[in-house]
């Protein structure tokens, strides 16, 4: 009997281990953003800044733009910025805003609202996600050319390549974390050495570090995964019924919410992490 109900109580506490972390709703907007790719919290200004690619992912038609959201989702501007082609991730460092653009590295200054200029990336066919350093270097993913390029004082060269299936990316401290490598979660170091942390089951766009070495990893198909620092992962949110999808997430560390682009649903919604 007593062997019985340690399986059974090691049983409960393995699941509860498994089963500890959640996503409950918080809001979602109406279906007003031409696809939504990427949401970046500023929490102390208080907006939510929304890549909005328009009709297509990968044309220049100069119909993109970035819009602003409060932190509640209540639309401040949905054409903060525009005569953008496609844009998709986005990165903040001091009072710059970064957009990858397609071919170009869009850097915005916030308080004029004015784009200051655009960085071309030789070679590049689809940028998708940026990030920055706390130093301000900026590192941008190609997701077709398999490459990550990195720009200091408005120079791009190419950092890494042949990274399967690249897309999403953090920069943290020295280290650059990386959603590549055919459904991995990747990490770089200085040394440009890539140490595989975690495998997935699809391939990320957005990566967001909730804490003690764990991540918040979105799938574009619909899900959404809690992946541990010991690399297993859980499923937090599983939207594919739905349709919708979950492209490059924003998160909020202080009151741990996920923002969550829905992509051809064309709405951002809001979920709290527990």
């Amino acid at each position: 009997m007593k062997k019985s109900l340690s399986l059974a109580l090691a049983s409960l506490l393995g699941l509860s281990v498994q089963a500890q972390h959640k996503l409950d709703k918080i809001w979602e907007t109406d279906s007003i953003i031409n696809l939504p790719e990427s949401v970046l919290p500023d929490t102390k200004a208080g907006i939510l800044y929304v890549s909005i690619m328009g009709n297509s992912s990968d044309q220049k038609d100069g119909i993109g733009g970035i819009g602003k959201l409060d932190m509640n989702g209540k639309v401040i501007d949905l054409e903060w910025i525009n005569g953008l082609n496609a844009p998709k991730g986005l990165a903040k460092h001091g009072n710059t805003l970064y957009a990858a653009d397609i071919t170009d590295v869009v850097i915005i200054d916030i308080p004029s609202s004015k784009v200051l200029h655009k960085i071309p990336i030789t070679g590049s066919a689809f940028l998708n996600d940026i990030t920055v350093t706390d130093k301000g270097v900026v590192y941008v993913s190609d997701t077709r050319t398999k490459k990550i390029h990195k720009i200091i004082n408005n120079k791009a060269e190419v950092y890494l390549e042949n990274i399967e299936g690249v897309n999403g990316l953090k920069a943290i401290g020295k280290d650059l974390y990386i959603a590549g490598g055919d459904k991995q979660l990747l990490k770089a170091n200085e040394k440009k050495e890539i140490t595989a942390l975690a495998e997935l089951p699809c391939g990320g766009d957005g990566i967001e570090p909730v804490g003690n070495g764990d991540f918040v990893y979105s799938c574009w198909g619909g899900y959404i995964y809690y992946v541990y620092a010991n690399g297993k992962s859980e499923l937090l949110l599983d939207s594919t019924t739905e349709k919708k999808n979950t492209a490059d997430i924003g998160y909020d560390p202080i009151k741990k919410i996920v923002y969550v682009p829905t992509f051809f649903k064309k709405s951002v919604a809001a979920y709290q992490l527990k």
